[in-house]
């Protein structure tokens, strides 16, 4: 494994990653739409950022979210709701989420290792903001950034030159943390090294590049790089 030194910058992608977004499961069930939605919006939102993206154009994260409520919900069989109040309860639910139960510890444990913490996220860092102050870490990271800087969704290569840029730091002394194999891959055909935190997955795609590192959580990574 590569040797870390104090100039390791870990950066971490929010969503699902930190943040436990299965509450918003929930939030379709309460207006009426099956629970099992969640996933499949989820899955579109970042399709179409990734299709923005490649087609060179650019939308932020909460206009795609809200459009892609706005085409699935009219085709759910029996729905007859309020589109727009539907949606607006769905997208409230972003800004209640917590982290995982392993986040804090292993933030913590990481932070004390001597590595500099910064998020970035395809969604908003205000929001990364608040996720992380209500889990009392709020002094463990430097600095939270979004994609609404280099205007490209990841995995492009530019957002994550973004981050090395505004942490004064080379590619390979970052490190990209997340549980979507297709970041860890973007990030390290950026030139960073990436940790893939498996959260139950048993499977890393082969068709992309293999992860620097590999841990079930937060804790876990931690001590892996003691």
């Amino acid at each position: 494994m590569p040797r870390q030194n104090a100039r390791d910058v870990l950066v971490f992608d929010v969503n699902e990653t930190l943040s436990d977004m299965s509450p918003l499961e929930s939030r379709f069930e309460e207006i009426g739409a099956p629970p099992s939605l969640f996933r499949l919006w989820f899955a579109g939102v970042l399709r179409d950022g990734f299709a923005l993206t490649a087609a060179g154009a650019f939308a932020e994260f909460s206009a795609v979210a809200r459009e892609g409520l706005r085409v699935l919900l009219p085709g759910v069989p029996g729905w007859s709701g309020d589109v727009e109040e539907a949606a607006g309860h769905v997208l409230d639910g972003l800004s209640r989420l917590d982290v995982h139960p392993d986040v804090p510890d292993g933030v913590r444990a990481l932070r004390e290792g001597g590595f500099r913490l910064v998020t970035m996220t395809n969604g908003s860092s205000q929001l990364s903001e608040r996720l992380l102050g209500r889990a009392g870490l709020t002094d463990c990271f430097e600095g939270h950034l979004d994609v609404s800087g280099p205007r490209h969704w990841k995995p492009a290569r530019a957002a994550y030159q973004h981050v090395v840029e505004q942490t004064g730091v080379r590619p390979d002394e970052a490190v990209l943390v997340a549980v979507h194999p297709w970041d860890i891959d973007g990030a390290q055909r950026a030139g960073l090294r990436g940790a893939w935190l498996r959260r139950g997955a048993a499977h890393y795609p082969q068709v992309m590049l293999p992860p620097t590192y590999t841990a079930e959580d937060l804790r876990e990574l931690a001590q892996a790089l003691a």
